[in-house]
């Protein structure tokens, strides 16, 4: 399945109760490759019956999943970590076609899969409860227990990276998993449940992407799946909460937007920094498409000039083209929706009277596809949409200040609190600003990495619960008090 022809030319059923699944409509979508615009694959488009029938297989299994120890639980998440990197060229690729993410991206992207699901098979001994001296002689002791089916929706951006990874926290937990991929790009899911076959019970983990609304819908109100996790927009994250509410008692962690600030404070090693800025963008990784990406860029006034000057150069530089080219650094974005909303926040920017200084509409020469050029736009002020509005694509925003409190103000002027990042050489000035931040996840002189095991997510319209650690694993667990009186 290296090529598009064996992509479309192969069915693509929901995956459930360890075996591909038609769904129960019988309906198909197409998902397109955003390079071409055309259709890549057709892909069953699962409903609420077929929530129905994932989550009822779920149910089935997880009793047993939940009784199964936790060093086979984990020795199972390891063996599919291995699986995934023996298959990362074809997940590559299927994600290349699928997303618009360039190849050399996407294999990244399937070893941190991997390497989320090991993680979390090495972390079963955070599931331990405690001993508690609340009385004597009597005994008091914790356990930690799985809430039981657990609903996991992902978005578009990283489509294998989040399959994998997301699925691994609740599943080493003990809890089944019913993941709904974004409709845009669902082939590496659906391949990923296949991967899973002999490896994992039927019924541990489902597949149904879906094109309508109504199946995500569906999944989050089902009275028998308590526990949600959601990555995407704001506003979807606020209707999970709502659909959430009004159908029972549920935990629902969401990972949402961000308007993410990156300061430059005048002491700064300038080259470094430069790099950082167009590295925090996440350019070459998902064309901007990325919450955690640093799109507002704050340079003191005195350093403004140079640092611009250098940003330009290298965002121009950036060769944008076929995803499956080696060379290529950028590819398209992931849908003529993306494409459309990321020159509308250009022409926006254009006529509220940003500076553009690269980029500013669609690729040139590739016009069959969604590219839209890296821009960058300089002279952004507090009150400009593209100071405060997601763009969610390749447009960068650069903000000028005077004194760190103007810094501190604006990068805390937005709905958002997901990422933050400082450079400065002043260890005390760093910490100074990282606590007033409001962000739920810091670089100090760096930018875009992940450390896995350190807690990522955001405060305020950024979302809810922590992911990438420990308390994630924890999240996918109820704590249940015991009392033996003597």
């Amino acid at each position: 399945m290296a090529n598009p022809a064996d992509i479309a030319n192969r069915s693509w059923h929901l995956w459930i109760d360890g075996q591909p699944t038609e769904s129960m409509s019988g309906e198909r979508f197409a998902t397109v490759n955003p390079a071409t615009g055309r259709a890549l694959a057709h892909v069953s488009d699962a409903g609420p019956g077929d929530v129905e029938r994932a989550v009822a297989s779920s149910k089935r299994a997880q009793r047993d999943w939940s009784h199964t120890p936790a060093r086979e639980r984990g020795a199972m998440l390891r063996a599919l970590a291995a699986v995934l990197r023996e298959h990362v060229e074809e997940l590559a690729t299927l994600d290349a076609l699928d997303s618009g993410n360039p190849l050399t991206a996407m294999r990244n992207d399937v070893d941190w899969g991997a390497i989320l699901l090991e993680y979390f098979s090495e972390a079963a001994t955070a599931l331990d409860g405690d001993a508690i001296r609340a009385s004597t002689p009597n005994l008091h002791y914790t356990e930690r227990v799985p809430y039981g089916v657990v609903g996991r929706i992902i978005p578009f951006n990283h489509p294998l990276f989040f399959a994998a990874g997301k699925v691994a926290a609740p599943l080493m937990a003990g809890n089944t998993v019913v993941l709904k991929p974004s409709d845009i790009t669902p082939l590496s899911a659906l391949r990923l449940g296949e991967l899973s076959a002999g490896i994992l019970p039927p019924g541990v983990l489902s597949v149904l992407p879906s094109s309508a609304v109504d199946t995500s819908r569906a999944l989050v109100a089902h009275p028998d799946v308590r526990r949600i996790g959601f990555i995407g927009s704001e506003t979807v994250g606020r209707a999970i909460q709502a659909d959430a509410a009004a159908s029972g008692v549920k935990d629902v962690s969401l990972e949402l937007g961000g308007k993410n600030a990156l300061i430059v404070c005048p002491d700064a090693d300038l080259a470094t920094a430069a790099d950082g800025i167009v590295r925090g963008m996440n350019f070459a990784w998902s064309q901007g498409q990325s919450c955690g990406s640093t799109s507002r860029v704050l340079l003191h006034e005195d350093i403004a000039d140079e640092v611009t000057d250098r940003v330009v150069r290298a965002v121009a530089a950036l060769r944008v083209g076929d995803p499956m080219r080696e060379a290529t650094q950028m590819g398209p974005l992931a849908s003529r929706a993306q494409m459309d909303k990321s020159l509308h926040h250009i022409d926006t920017a254009r006529g509220e009277g940003a500076r553009l200084l690269t980029g500013g509409g669609r690729a040139e020469n590739l016009a069959a596809g969604y590219f839209v050029a890296p821009t960058v736009f300089d002279q952004v002020t507090d009150g400009m949409t593209l100071a405060h509005d997601e763009v969610f694509g390749p447009v960068m925003a650069i903000l000028r200040w005077r004194d760190e409190e103007e810094a501190v103000r604006i990068a805390n002027a937005t709905r958002y609190g997901l990422t933050a990042s400082v450079w400065t050489r002043d260890v005390s000035r760093a910490i100074t600003l990282s606590r007033r931040l409001e962000a739920g996840y810091l670089w100090i002189n760096g930018s875009s990495q992940h450390f896995w095991g350190m807690p990522f997510g955001g405060v305020k319209s950024s979302g809810l619960g922590r992911e990438e650690s420990v308390d994630e694993l924890l999240s996918y667990t109820e704590v249940k008090a015991v009392n033996i009186v003597v």
